[in-house]
């Protein structure tokens, strides 16, 4: 009777530290370690059947991993398959949505077109500048205190007319206030009788520029009370009186005992040929 309670009590003991989950732990531990140590034991024998138990047992082994991987690497492959096919369809989209913005972007210039088009016809544009132009020399320089004007060697011969604008390089001097066959007088900016729509550069604000004797400087009329003009901004013709082109420069804004004035850009002294312009 004893014999077996002591049988018992072994088997007890045994299935306890089994069962126990540190012990498991150190016997996994102790498993690996004597099964490495036989595998590596294995290595120093190169023939007879346990070389080859080791090279069936490698092959095994190489060939159980691949069959394991092949569905990890199937999972991946799909993975990235679609991740791919998800970002082609969003490129997709987003060329469809460049594509529709470039469309209508084309309708929309085309409209302006045509806006500009019937605008210009509704307010009947005339002007009398184009790209046609005559180089011609200065036959007289008519000076006094406050009245500056000029005669050329072109008239209505040459296809001058009344209100023609007068360069000297880009810059405009004047218009033709006076037409004979062969020569034309010059109004020079300056001129104290003169007076030019503008506009000034970068807040398109209108104004007069008007001549006060200075080969200099101009006056500016008819500001707005509350602008924001500075030193330096830019003077060019407005084009408003409907003779004179648009956008031709004259000056730029100088400011002097906080009164504002345009400084010329030509250089009324050293001109010696102007450019006058016609329409034919």
């Amino acid at each position: 009777m004893s014999r077996e309670m002591g049988r018992d009590d072994l088997v007890i003991s045994a299935r306890s530290i089994f069962l126990n989950k540190g012990n498991r732990r150190k016997f996994s531990l102790l498993t690996l370690i004597i099964v490495s140590i036989i595998i590596l034991s294995l290595e120093y024998f190169k023939t007879g059947p346990i070389n080859q138990f080791r090279s069936v047992t490698k092959d095994a082994v190489f060939k159980t991993s691949y069959f394991i991987s092949l569905p990890f690497l199937s999972l991946k492959n799909a993975y990235y398959g679609v991740s791919n096919l998800l970002k082609v369809h969003e490129e997709n989209k987003q060329l469809k949505i460049i594509d529709l913005n470039i469309e209508e972007l084309k309708f929309e210039n085309q409209f302006l077109k045509e806006e500009n088009i019937r605008l210009n016809a509704l307010i009947e544009e005339k002007t009398l500048f184009s790209d046609n132009y005559h180089l011609t020399n200065i036959l007289l320089d008519q000076k006094s205190p406050f009245l500056r004007s000029i005669v050329i060697n072109k008239g209505f011969k040459h296809d001058i007319k009344i209100g023609s604008a007068v360069r000297n390089g880009s810059y405009f001097i004047g218009k033709v206030v006076g037409v004979n066959y062969l020569t034309s007088r010059v109004l020079l900016i300056s001129d104290l009788n003169s007076k030019i729509p503008v506009i000034i550069e970068p807040n398109g604000i209108s104004a007069i520029v008007s001549g006060n004797g200075s080969k200099f400087i101009g006056d500016i009329e008819y500001l707005p009370e509350k602008n924001q003009i500075e030193e330096g901004h830019i003077v060019y013709t407005s084009g408003a009186d409907g003779i004179i082109s648009s956008g031709i420069p004259i000056g730029k804004i100088t400011i002097i005992n906080s009164e504002k004035f345009v400084k010329f850009f030509a250089d009324f002294d050293q001109i010696k040929y102007v450019k006058v312009y016609f329409k034919k």
